[in-house]
């Protein structure tokens, strides 16, 4: 294991950002699936950041637009696999009457492998693979709203004992990292933890590389972004200058990737840069103006397919949630992170608070974010300065992530 020099601190939540709707005054010690509370290490690695929502929304055209042959070049495309013979112990769904079809919880897990075809970014070649960026997408049985949960890589658990590909029990561990599971093994490794702490069952899994992230956003032509300043990466040779504008290529994935050189420099600051450039991102895709450029649209398809591990059964399979994410509408796509707080061990980590019992006892029962728990949010429907049609003016009413939390993170606000 690698370790990393101290991060600057993240922008601390206040207590009003910090739900404790459900059971005030709860203490860590008194919760099991909160989970994460102690210490662990870091890694030098990089965040890969996770597209799927997109992928998943625009997937969903393929129904309506392509030949037979051209959706089964994507499923050629798409590396489908299941890990649920590695999984255990697996907790129940909740039984809920909310729709009438099944709430939907998807796992994204963005990889840093070196490689592969346009992974090998740095040079970090035979170090193994890590996901520093993990999201658990819900989507609601009525398909009136859905939310993305981002877990930091910082977060301090107990790693349960799971199984790796061969069979073999891989024992759990005490104060690691939460990016830790997947490095010892892999996808099934992490989905074993998240269900274990979070008592949420898991429909499916996606995961993600460097080099999809970036040709997803070529494809779509750019993706627009507003820098308060400018950011300098000179280890890859990048500088992008401060202002409004539509980013791509290693720019675009030096921008998700950055954190000394952008905003506080911590990871919890990078986690909210990442969900704004998703929430972008979407947006762009499911406009008016993509949807009209056929070639944009099979060349999105095509990238985002060529990089892509699942255990959806086929693309149509994925266009199908896809269509339900559409059908949602953008001001009702929200993302936030599960609540934390410096780990008193370690400042440089942190643990979950009480409240994110309250966050998954949500998922759980298929109830929207509301409240002191929409504290945070990002919509998919924000412009880049963050304004909303659903969240005032971003200065934090309605939920959104306030001024100072946009500024940690080196987002115009």
């Amino acid at each position: 294991m690698h370790s990393l020099p101290p991060e600057r601190p993240a922008q601390h939540p206040t207590p009003d950002e910090i739900s404790s709707e459900d059971h005030p005054g709860r203490s860590s010690a008194g919760r099991r699936s909160a989970g994460p509370r102690r210490r662990g290490r870091a890694k030098k690695r990089h965040r890969a950041l996770v597209v799927v929502l997109g992928v998943v929304t625009t997937l969903a055209l393929v129904v309506g637009l392509g030949s037979v042959y051209f959706v089964r070049h994507l499923d050629d495309n798409v590396d489908f696999q299941s890990y649920d013979d590695q999984l255990s112990n697996r907790p129940d769904k909740v039984d809920v009457d909310t729709g009438p079809q099944e709430p939907l919880n998807i796992l994204v897990m963005g990889s840093d492998t070196r490689e592969g075809a346009g992974n090998n970014i740095d040079g970090l070649t035979g170090d193994g693979e890590r996901s520093d960026t993990t999201i658990m997408f819900h989507l609601s049985a009525d398909r009136t709203f859905a939310y993305g949960i981002s877990i930091p890589r910082d977060s301090l658990v107990d790693r349960p004992e799971c199984r790796g590909e061969d069979g073999e029990v891989i024992p759990g561990q005490d104060d690691v990292m939460w990016n830790e599971a997947f490095a010892v093994g892999g996808p099934a490794c992490t989905m074993q933890q998240f269900e274990q702490l979070t008592g949420v069952r898991l429909d499916n899994y996606v995961k993600v590389d460097f080099n999809g992230f970036r040709n997803m956003v070529d494809a779509i032509g750019g993706v627009e972004v507003c820098i308060p300043e400018e950011v300098s990466d000179p280890a890859h040779g990048i500088t992008i200058p401060a202002g409004t504008r539509e980013i791509k290529g290693n720019e675009a994935l030096s921008y998700v990737r950055a954190r000394y050189t952008l905003g506080d420099g911590s990871d919890l600051g990078r986690i909210t840069r990442q969900q704004a450039f998703l929430a972008a991102m979407a947006g762009k895709v499911v406009s008016k103006g993509m949807l009209t450029r056929v070639d944009r649209l099979l060349g999105f398809l095509d990238a985002a397919t060529q990089s892509l591990q699942t255990d959806f059964d086929s693309v149509r399979d994925m266009g199908d949630v896809g269509a339900s994410f559409r059908s949602v509408g953008l001001n009702k796509i929200k993302f936030v992170t599960v609540p934390w707080q410096y780990a008193p061990e370690d400042p440089n980590r942190v643990e979950w608070l009480p409240e994110a019992e309250q966050l998954w006892k949500r998922v759980q029962e298929d109830r929207p974010l509301a409240g002191k728990t929409s504290s945070g949010v990002i919509s998919a429907k924000d412009d880049v300065t963050g304004r909303s049609a659903s969240a005032g003016d971003g200065s934090g009413k309605g939920g959104a992530v306030t001024t100072e939390q946009r500024r940690s993170a080196g987002l115009c606000a």
